[in-house]
């Protein structure tokens, strides 16, 4: 959200604008190590308490963000932000899962995911409107005003999804009231410090012993680290290049979420559509690879929306169809985000929090360590080559949907691990 105002807090704290780049690096980098903890401790004392802890934390840290002083204050808390603020990330999966039965997941979850991929794009086109006009320190107070409204909600409406937490509270209510000794199915019990080992190396488990993880996890950081170096460059490239002013610059940033908002709205739904059908089909047998057929087309999408972009901004065309060529970005990267993100949660249903946080530590450690490159790749080649770096990543990874599609199942049997 305060992207569009990166030069006024660089000129406001004396530093370089590349300085406060490190505030957006810390937040998603953290955004990726947060889940890698809050997962599995979500698997272990539940999912609404960890919710409002963090929610609340998050809050709080907003205010003295407001008043810092200086840029390693700023980056310092930022960090600390993106760890609190991955609770959503980290355990909004599990919810679902725990929630909803597969043939009708794929659905909930686009429209739960628009919120992840929504914010980067919405936070810039306010966050410009409220630096330029009240200054950079507002956003922050804004966000604090959000995140309170949003905690305070939470402690009201919010309800405890994950079924062994929620039925250890059923037995202990059931032994206070009867006395004795109660247990239900499935129950964990393995010492307190055992079960918090195992459920801590679970994601760390599942991303290194896992190749579809590991591979899938490497291919959306590709892609988190291309979106956020838009996002990070959009200022020089309209506000430098195209001489677009502070709140024309954070418009441009409607073209993804238009892309996002239209995937989910149309595509997503179709997710579950092709998962029932190839489910019938195969004798009403369920496998997470049905979840990836649609993959394919972001997969063809995203290289070459980027190629689009690249030379279209090296060559100075006009806004529209550069602009144009996010919206497909947008359309691509949620298809390949959902479907990657249910096939994990299918993958490892009860361990779903633990699966999804394995794959955001590596898409946010590399996502959010390129931003910090790009300027310098950009600089040295220029706008269409460098973002054509991007498009060739993309694109040599293009094949990976199509190819766990029909060995996937494989790959799950020879690597299968006890979690």
């Amino acid at each position: 959200m305060f992207t569009p105002g990166i030069n006024q807090i660089a000129e406001d704290l004396s530093t370089p604008k590349t300085t406060v780049v490190g505030a957006t690096t810390g937040f998603v980098v953290l955004l990726g190590i947060g889940p890698m903890i809050l997962a599995p401790l979500s698997e272990t004392f539940g999912r609404r308490r960890l919710y409002l802890i963090c929610f609340s934390i998050f809050t709080l840290l907003h205010i003295p963000t407001a008043l810092s002083p200086n840029v390693a204050t700023l980056i310092t808390l930022r960090t600390f932000s993106g760890f609190f603020g991955s609770v959503g990330i980290g355990n909004g999966g599990g919810s679902i899962s725990d929630m909803f039965d597969p043939h009708e997941r794929a659905g909930i979850f686009g429209w739960y995911l628009l919120g992840p991929l929504l914010g980067p794009t919405l936070g810039p086109l306010f966050g410009s409107f409220i630096v330029q006009d009240l200054g950079w320190r507002w956003v922050f107070w804004v966000l604090t005003i959000i995140s309170a409204f949003n905690t305070i909600m939470g402690f009201f409406f919010l309800k405890e999804t994950y079924a062994p937490v929620i039925l250890e509270a059923r037995r202990e209510k059931y032994e206070k009231r009867k006395g004795g000794r109660f247990r239900f199915a499935g129950e964990d019990d393995r010492p307190f410090r055992t079960k918090m080992a195992i459920s801590l190396l679970r994601p760390i488990k599942i991303l290194f012993t896992q190749p579809i993880v590991f591979i899938m996890a490497t291919y959306q950081a590709i892609i988190f680290g291309t979106i956020y170096s838009l996002y990070t460059n959009f200022e020089d490239i309209w506000g430098g290049g195209y001489g677009f002013d502070t709140n024309h610059v954070g418009l441009m940033y409607l073209g993804p979420g238009i892309g996002f908002l239209i995937a989910v709205w149309f595509l997503v739904p179709r997710i579950d559509t092709v998962y029932n059908r190839l489910t019938e089909s195969n004798n009403g047998e369920e496998k997470p690879e049905f979840r990836l057929p649609l993959a394919n087309i972001g997969a063809v999408l995203v290289p070459i929306s980027l190629f689009w972009f690249a030379w279209t901004i090296e060559y100075h065309v006009h806004w529209f169809p550069t602009i144009l060529s996010t919206v497909f970005f947008g359309l691509g990267q949620v298809l390949i985000f959902n479907t990657v993100q249910n096939y994990y949660i299918d993958s490892f249903s009860k361990y779903a929090a633990s699966a999804i946080a394995a794959g955001a530590v590596f898409r946010s450690l590399i996502g959010g360590i390129i931003p910090l490159f790009a300027p310098g790749l950009f600089k040295q080649v220029g706008y269409g080559w460098g973002f054509s770096v991007f498009g060739f990543l993309s694109l040599a990874l293009a094949p990976t949907p199509v190819l766990f599609y029909y060995f996937g199942e494989r790959l799950r049997t020879r690597f299968a691990i006890d979690l």
